[in-house]
This record gives C-alpha cells, structure tokens and sequence, in this order.
C-alpha cells in the first residue's frame, strides 16, 4: 500500500525542473529512502554507543591477586 505526500516547491525551482526533464518522483522517493536508511543507521550507531558506555568493566584484580599465589 502507498501514500501520497504533496510537496510546496518555489515557482523558480518548479520552472527549472521544467527545463530538465527527469523521472522527479522517483529521485525524490530514492532520495527519501537514501536519506530514511542514513538515520536509521545513525540511530543504531547512538543505541550501541550507549550501550557501550553502559557496560560495567570487568574487575580482573581479585584474577590477578589469585594468579600471583599460584
């Protein structure tokens, strides 16, 4: 299923893309998509790099102390 979007576009900008004819629905709707996967991997790089932060550190002195009584 489909939705359709309206677009305000200035009356100079209109007349340009008059002037070079192209498939203007379909770069804009790859335009969209290009621009929708770009946030949506900004947004999975900021959730691992929170749960980086969050991630306790492993205390490895009592390891150390017990392998130095060995």
């Amino acid at each position: 299923m489909s939705s359709t979007i309206t677009l305000r576009l200035p009356r100079e900008l209109k007349d340009k893309m008059r002037r070079h004819p192209r498939p203007w629905s379909e770069e804009l709707r790859n335009y969209i998509e290009q621009r929708i996967h770009s946030l949506e991997l900004i947004e999975a790089l900021d959730q691992i790099e929170t749960r980086a932060k969050t991630r306790p550190t492993p205390d490895s002195t009592p390891l150390i102390r017990e392998d130095r009584k060995r």
